[in-house]
């Protein structure tokens, strides 16, 4: 009896065959489950790192399913009565779904080591480089995996590949003249962050865009600075890349700022530098284990110009100190004696004998007397 062109012990070969698939199947994967489950408790204990755990979940589905598709292929070998012509299909469709398993395993495994990276050592390292580059590098990776692929299937076909190469390269050449600007901004991106003139937190200063403040974030494209009006400027890392950059928070905190004062011809030089240094050093803020400073630098035009200068724990505190140490430099100089003269300018006109009458003539008309 035939059923569909089959004899009856030829669809009894084909349930045997599905048979095996079936309890193959089901058999591997509990082997596999007991196996990885047995080697990860064992490299659990050699090991301090859970990088053998991301191995394991990405080998236990692609090695499940590899021994289904072997136990097809041992299957449908055993099926005698199939016709010769069937041989190469056959053939190409194990490829496809070998190759098919060994992107599945790949595409895991890097998806986990790249995640494991980022979650256990990327946090341990000083710089968040990495934690910020393992994203992109992720993705290229990928990207490289599934065109190593491609190529490949294409080449078991015999489907000329140098064209799509050709094509493929054109295509990434014109990409990159079309996003030229973008390119840029992500290599100034990973110029800035190999190199680090600022970190996440540094208080910079942009002297080309007249803008500074504190950075809150640095991208591959762009550097995110908060300035102190709460305001966001977001700055590409092409253009931070060509400007000048004042770090103030580096290589420490630490500051030193100066401010400009002025006192009367006459007062004693000395005692207005000691009125000025014991005024500084007297204020809230100022290091103590630093330096006060007061230069006489100048002869001004009404007065002799001294430059203070004092150490602040912090560049944060700039403008407050501006007005504490103003403000005690202003008492202490009052409480001295000591005049803060404001610009001013003697005039003297001189004239000639023969202009006095023609100028006299001019304020007293004809007629008019005093």
């Amino acid at each position: 009896m035939t059923i569909l062109g089959l004899t009856t012990s030829e669809w009894t070969e084909i349930g045997l065959s599905a048979l095996i698939v079936v309890v193959a199947a089901l058999v591997g994967r509990l082997l596999v489950s007991l196996l990885l489950d047995q080697g990860a408790r064992r490299l659990a204990k050699r090991t301090s790192t859970t990088l053998d755990d991301a191995i394991l979940r990405a080998v236990r589905p692609p090695l499940v399913w590899l021994i289904a598709v072997l136990a097809l292929r041992i299957a449908i070998a055993r099926l005698t009565f199939l016709p010769t012509s069937w041989r190469s299909p056959l053939s190409d469709l194990f490829f496809v779904l070998y190759l098919l398993l060994a992107f599945v395993f790949a595409w895991r495994l890097l998806s986990n080591l790249f995640t494991w990276y980022g979650r256990e050592m990327a946090r341990r390292t000083e710089t968040p480089l990495d934690e910020q580059l393992m994203p992109f590098f992720r993705r290229v990776a990928l990207v490289l995996l599934s065109v190593l692929v491609f190529i490949t299937l294409l080449s078991h076909f015999q489907v000329d590949v140098t064209a799509f190469v050709t094509t493929l390269g054109i295509g990434s050449l014109a990409i990159a003249l079309a996003a030229q600007a973008a390119l840029e901004d992500i290599i100034s991106g990973f110029l800035v962050m190999v190199d680090r003139p600022y970190r996440i937190g540094d208080r910079i200063e942009v002297l080309e865009l007249n803008t500074w403040g504190d950075v809150v974030d640095i991208g591959l494209r762009s550097t995110r600075i908060r300035t102190r009006d709460n305001r966001m400027v977001i700055v590409p890392n092409s253009i931070i890349g060509k400007s000048l950059i004042v770090n103030h928070a580096y290589p420490n905190t630490q500051y030193r700022i100066q401010v400009e004062v002025g006192v009367a011809y006459g007062t004693d030089i000395e005692l207005a530098r000691r009125t000025l240094i014991e005024a500084v050093r007297g204020v809230k803020g100022v290091l103590p284990n630093r330096p006060v400073e007061a230069l006489f630098l100048q002869f001004g035009d009404s007065a002799l110009i001294f430059r203070v200068r004092w150490w602040i724990e912090s560049y944060e505190d700039t403008r407050r100190m501006f007005d504490r140490v103003n403000t005690a430099i202003y008492k202490a100089l009052n409480e001295a004696g000591i005049a803060i003269p404001f610009p001013q300018r003697d005039v003297h006109h001189k004239v000639d004998p023969e202009d006095v009458d023609r100028i006299a003539r001019l304020f007293h008309p004809r007629g008019e007397g005093p």
